[in-house]
């Protein structure tokens, strides 16, 4: 009688870590840092997965497949799922250019995916949009730099950027060669797709084209040394969701809700996405949570309790709750200068603290 083997079952995190030795037949890259593995699932000791590959049924295709099957099993997988696809000429040029411009030293910056980055991925979301989520990317990014970290942010909110209006930003990237070097505003720097559309066009693409550009914000970006990277993404759970938890197995995820029981409820998808994917939930940021009137109570104009009910759901803890209020404005017309609150008002003050929070809890 044949006796199953008791072994542990792999998280995705441990799967990517394992596909990271592994290189593409002539890229001398890994597969997991070049986007090659796709739709990665595991259920119980079972692990599958898609593999993009310059020619199916080739004998490179044979070695990969060789090396991602031995390490899997050697690593506990009772089985494995392998598929591949094939790489279009225009996206298997780009690869080719990549890794001829790495390995001539053309691109000396190292990746923020790369093994050894010490960078925090932090990516706030929501299940819906509406909620503040682009607010409080702004206002934590701008609180953590205020305590000396070194804050990038990328706007992944692709189909909905606002992080440089919100931030006012009106210049662009400079690009040096290959190199692209990010718009840095009050010692935050920032990569947004707003920064590439003309005149607030539309932006109509499908999923792998928006997670080709993601990925370019990390690889192609001179980001310098960071301590915390946070992703403004977009609402719900869709591509660019799924594409930032495939590439940041071990980002860290603030969860935005408005206290009305609906918002909370439908932010709760994407709560459950980050547990479902083995990220951190820092905790739940309840934003308009309150009106403050001049007497010093509080109007309540979303009705209460929807951030702790998320928390609670979501066994994780409400770090914040941020009431309504307008930021700077101009002087001399009515127009928003900024949506970043001032570190010495109600709203900042709140920042801060979150900020705090965030440091305690990803500080070993």
């Amino acid at each position: 009688m044949r006796v199953k083997r008791c072994v542990a079952v792999l998280t995705e995190e441990q799967v990517l870590n394992i596909l990271k030795k592994i290189k593409a037949p002539d890229l001398e890259q890994s597969i997991v840092d070049l986007g090659l593995v796709r739709d990665l699932k595991i259920q119980a000791d079972n692990v599958s997965l898609k593999i993009a590959v310059a020619q199916a049924g080739s004998q490179e295709q044979m070695q990969v497949q060789q090396e991602i099957v031995q390490a899997l099993k050697q690593a506990g997988a009772e089985t494995v799922g392998l598929r591949f696809e094939e790489l279009s000429e225009q996206d298997l040029a780009a690869l080719r250019g990549q890794g001829n411009g790495q390995n001539q030293g053309q691109n000396k910056f190292p990746s923020l995916l790369a093994p050894e980055s010490k960078t925090v991925f932090i990516a706030v979301t929501s299940g819906k949009g509406g909620v503040g989520k682009s607010t409080v990317t702004v206002n934590l990014a701008t609180a953590l730099q205020r305590l000396g970290k070194r804050v990038g942010v990328i706007d992944a909110d692709i189909y909905g950027f606002s992080v440089p209006d919100m931030m006012g930003i009106d210049e662009r990237p400079e690009v040096e060669g290959e190199v692209i070097h990010p718009v840095e505003k009050d010692g935050v720097k920032v990569m947004s797709m707003g920064f590439f559309v003309e005149d607030n066009s539309p932006v109509i693409w499908r999923g792998p084209m928006l997670g080709k550009m993601l990925k370019n914000f990390f690889t192609e970006v001179e980001w310098g040394e960071l301590d915390y990277l946070v992703l403004d993404l977009p609402p719900g759970t869709g591509d660019v969701a799924l594409d930032v938890h495939q590439m940041l197995p071990q980002s860290k995820e603030i969860i935005v809700t408005t206290p009305h029981t609906t918002a909370a409820f439908v932010a709760a998808r994407a709560g459950a996405m980050a547990l479902k994917t083995n990220h951190e939930i820092l905790g739940v940021v309840e934003n308009m949570s309150y009106y403050p009137l001049p007497d010093g109570s509080k109007d309540y104009i979303f009705g209460q309790g929807g951030g702790e009910k998320l928390a609670a759901n979501l066994k994780s803890e409400l770090i914040a709750q941020i009431p309504l209020g307008q930021p700077n404005k101009l002087e001399s017309d009515d127009r928003l200068l900024t949506g970043i609150y001032p570190a010495d008002s109600l709203i900042g003050g709140l920042y801060s603290s979150l900020a705090e929070t965030v440091v305690k809890k990803t500080t070993n």
